[in-house]
């Protein structure tokens, strides 16, 4: 491609160094586009310079041409029309506030991050307007089953944007579109965030039955009890209900509690195991966010009247040191009522 066309491609910004940062950098640099990615560090950035290559999330993903990297946050977003913010949801915050001076006017920002923030229960997008209200109409989030290793892999996979400015959702699915990756706008921000944020939750459940072997029936009553606590929460929040039915909701939720390749999964399989949350979190090099977003979850729930039952364990587990057989059991001896009620 001649440099008079990549010039005129729309420029990209993606802030996290992460797997799913990385990977969504490398895969719209190898579309042709003009990507930079913003590392915290000059030592980070080097490193990732020298090896072209993410060897800590995403070894053997190789960095292609187009995609630069820098420490320099004036730089990573000079003329961007398309910054994607993909770090941990309890950093976003911090994360925004340091880069708010040098977002361009006309920049489209995209919540990639999943999870509500301790203490505000605000969802992402909500951080993100908060931090830049001149650009308040300008957020979109993009949510749907996106295990990073798969997509890095080439992969086909589907999600959605969500904005509540439609022009803002095209914008990101014409720039985002890929042969193997297909993006649907959607219009319910709310929705497709809350999905996104508490299924995190439910694939800790699900990676403890997998763990203790508890079968397929046991999985399948998770993944369908987590969905009708994730739709009461979110309903209440102001979301359409059918959005929880799409790629955000069950597409997401099927994802996370299936595969082993998931984070939060890896979480719950290992509590079973018998090792401490502790531990666990102490290994992992990235963030499994539905920890932090159970405590979140339940804080959003309190005030709204909601009961949010395997979140209500998942914390105890993973915040109160409960025992994790003993969690099922409170589950299962729950009070009898009706499944719709």
């Amino acid at each position: 491609m001649s440099q008079a066309k990549i010039s005129e491609l729309p420029r990209l910004a993606v802030i996290g160094t992460g797997s799913w940062g990385t990977t969504l950098a490398v895969v719209l640099a190898q579309k042709g586009l003009p990507v930079t990615l913003w590392a915290r560090s000059d030592d980070e950035a080097a490193r990732l310079q020298s090896a072209r290559e993410n060897v800590d999330f995403v070894p053997g993903l190789k960095f292609p041409a187009e995609l630069f990297i820098t420490a320099a946050l004036d730089r990573a977003l000079d003329r961007c029309a398309l910054a994607l913010i993909v770090v941990p949801a309890q950093t976003l915050r911090e994360n925004v506030r340091r880069a708010r001076e040098f977002f361009p006017r006309d920049t489209i920002i995209l919540s990639c991050s999943k999870g509500l923030e301790i203490g505000t229960t605000r969802r992402m997008s909500e951080v993100i307007a908060e931090e830049l209200p001149a650009h308040a109409n300008q957020v979109a989030v993009m949510s749907g089953p996106h295990l990073h290793r798969e997509i890095a892999n080439g992969l086909p996979a589907a999600g959605v944007v969500a904005s509540r400015n439609a022009d803002a959702a095209r914008f990101v699915q014409g720039v985002m579109n890929l042969p193997r990756f297909r993006l649907y706008t959607h219009d319910d921000v709310i929705g497709v965030e809350l999905a996104g944020a508490l299924k995190n939750i439910i694939a800790i459940a699900a990676g403890a039955v997998d763990g203790f072997g508890y079968g397929e029936n046991t999985k399948a009553t998770v993944l369908t009890r987590g969905l009708a606590e994730i739709a009461r929460l979110a309903v209440a929040a102001g979301a359409n209900p059918l959005t929880l039915a799409g790629l955000a909701g069950m597409g997401d939720l099927i994802a996370t509690c299936a595969s082993r390749l998931s984070r939060n999964h890896q979480v719950g399989e290992r509590l079973a195991r018998g090792e401490t949350i502790d531990a666990i979190r102490a290994s992992m090099k990235m963030v499994a966010e539905g920890v932090p977003t159970a405590k979140a979850a339940l804080q959003m729930a309190q005030p709204l009247g909601i009961e949010l039952p395997i979140t209500e364990q998942v914390h105890a587990i993973t915040y109160e040191n409960k025992d994790l057989r003993q969690a099922v059991m409170d589950l299962m001896t729950r009070a009898a009522k009706p499944e719709m009620g």
